[in-house]
């Protein structure tokens, strides 16, 4: 699992607003890459402690890009929330252990 990335994308929505957003982590599960990313400055109150997150399947689209896509499977979508999860906590164990030296 990769170092907490600091990447600013900005994504077009249906109505053709930009929206930007800053790329977390990429996880790998099943031969597929999924990003987990979070708003920037969503306006939400400063002292909340948790942040609305958003997880995407990335793929290659015909030109060799990276497209973000939704993930629809309920299931996939568990089962790259738990990726997600474990890196957390293993990250914060990590920190934990860090600090106590």
């Amino acid at each position: 699992m990769g170092e907490e990335n600091t990447d600013q994308i900005t994504l077009v929505d249906e109505a053709g607003q930009e929206h930007q957003f800053t790329l977390v982590d990429v996880v790998e599960l099943d031969e597929r890459r999924y990003a987990l990313m979070i708003p920037v400055g969503d306006g939400k109150a400063s002292g909340e402690e948790e942040e609305e997150a958003y997880i995407f399947r990335l793929e290659t689209d015909e030109k060799g890009e990276d497209v973000l896509v939704d993930i629809e499977d309920e299931e996939e979508f568990e089962r790259v929330c738990a990726i997600f999860e474990e890196s957390d906590e293993s990250i914060a164990d990590d920190e934990e252990e860090e600090d106590q030296e």
